[in-house]
């Protein structure tokens, strides 16, 4: 084999992707390649793209084209490989469509990138996509790319539920968790490098361990977490609704380092809606649901993700959705244009919403939850709240950006300060001092912690 050689690789979509990028670098990384943050700079290009829905998929195929033409162009780089979901789903089309790339990788395959790189360089063009069942663990060599005072923790891979529209379970198979063991050894790897916050996540936390234990096991995980040394804050990502337990809101409630917050896709609440979807529940029930999150964690942040434009959602149905929303005030909500994925139940379902109606339908949920979310962030101002230190903003370097609780990392907004810079990964008392829809301002009232 030639010598090993520079690699870039482009992530995109959700943080549970950005993990298995970090496992595919770190194995790159302890058989002597070097990661590179730039095309100019890299002899591979490897794209994990995400399939989940349309526009995903076109911003995956938009990125391969990106690497094409620049590999065209400046000669590198000069091997191509596309990975991830949209591989899992359309391995066959890749390679017909585009004859530059080396070879396509799915979702269970691509711990074995670095021996599918071995048979590119042996002259292979390489599809390797199969029933995806890998699962990393602690041994597992993983580089980070977020900052190193948070971390993205996998606690399982794959899905059961088997919503009608969603294509995960053929793209990531079905639920594997890992042993608790294996989480807190990584927990406590992650802290000794010097990481603060960590996030858990699965395509469903909740059901965590159901596989291995028989029984949901996310309390245990949680408990067993809360105990390394060197974290201080535990937040949970992708919780399913019926499995809201009063337990989970004690350890929510009484446990110091899991942050008051809950991110809860909840998709819809007319009731012939949600069983369409193959969910359950009503409007009714998802109410009584977030009243008694609010009574059990007060000072709770809850987030939540809906749909618009299922098949057959009638005028009536989405307006019961709005008069929800308006309800409910949750305090952050990310709305989805239902995309019509092949494979799928709802895919085959007539009546289906035309485009511009789903268009219109996301405009107004968008547009009323604009106006909530701003009601909801100028009660904040005034108040005085600890906030982890994320670095300089983008925008300015006289400003520097951090987060609340309330706040996770890359899908909610910032708390710019312009009064202090504090170290990333320090924690400050911030006191609010302004307010736009989505990001807050404030100003440092405490002398800062300092990073280790």
């Amino acid at each position: 084999m030639v010598a090993k050689q520079s690699v870039v690789i482009v992530s995109l979509g959700c943080n549970k992707n950005l993990v298995d990028s970090e496992v595919m670098a770190g194995i790159l990384s302890e058989k002597g390649y070097e990661l590179v943050a730039s095309p100019s700079e890299a002899n591979i290009g490897i794209v994990n793209t995400c399939g989940f829905i349309e526009s995903a998929k076109q911003e995956s195929v938009d990125a391969i084209l990106d690497l094409v033409d620049y590999a065209q162009s400046e000669q590198r780089p000069s091997v191509l490989i596309v990975a991830g979901c949209l591989s899992q789903r359309y391995a066959d089309e890749l390679l017909d469509e585009f004859p530059e790339v080396n070879a396509v990788v799915g979702t269970g395959e691509f711990f074995r990138i670095d021996e599918i790189l071995d048979r590119v360089y042996s002259g292979e063009r390489v599809k390797a996509v199969g029933t995806p069942s890998y699962l990393y663990d602690h041994r597992t060599p993983r580089l980070l790319s977020t900052p190193r005072h948070y971390a993205y923790l996998k606690i399982a891979d794959g899905c059961n539920n088997r919503c009608s529209y969603c294509a995960i379970p053929s793209i990531r198979g079905c639920m594997r968790s890992r042993k608790q063991e294996s989480v807190v050894f990584e927990a406590r790897a992650l802290a000794d490098a010097g990481c603060k916050e960590l996030i858990l996540v699965a395509q469903d936390t909740t059901a965590y361990g159901v596989d291995l234990y028989g029984r949901p096991a996310l309390l245990d995980l949680v408990r067993a977490v809360s105990k390394v040394d060197g974290i201080e804050w535990i937040r949970l990502l992708y919780t399913y609704p019926t499995r809201i337990t009063d337990d989970l809101l004690r350890v929510i409630a009484d446990e110091p380092k899991v942050v008051r917050y809950l991110d809860i896709p909840i998709q819809h609440v007319n009731k012939r809606i949600l069983a369409s979807m193959n969910r359950s529940g009503d409007r009714a029930s998802l109410s009584r649901m977030i009243g008694r999150i609010r009574e059990a964690v007060p000072g709770v942040t809850i987030r939540t993700s809906l749909i618009v434009g299922y098949p057959g959602e009638t005028d009536d149905e989405f307006s019961e959705l709005l008069e929800f929303v308006a309800e409910q005030e949750l305090d952050r909500v990310g709305v989805f244009i239902y995309s019509q994925e092949e494979g799928t139940p709802a895919g085959q379902m007539p009546d289906q919403v035309p485009e511009q109606v789903k268009k219109e339908r996301y405009a107004e949920l968008m547009e009323l939850q604009k106006s909530i979310s701003l009601k909801k962030m100028k009660r904040r101002i005034g108040s005085v709240e600890r906030v982890i230190i994320d670095g300089v903003s983008e925008e300015s370097s006289l400003l520097t950006v951090g987060r609340s609780e309330g706040e996770a990392p890359e899908v909610d907004g910032l708390i710019y300060i312009g009064n202090a810079h504090p170290q990333p990964g320090s924690f400050v008392n911030v006191r609010l001092t302004d307010a736009s829809e989505y990001d807050l301002v404030g100003e440092v009232v405490d002398t800062p912690d300092t990073a280790d």
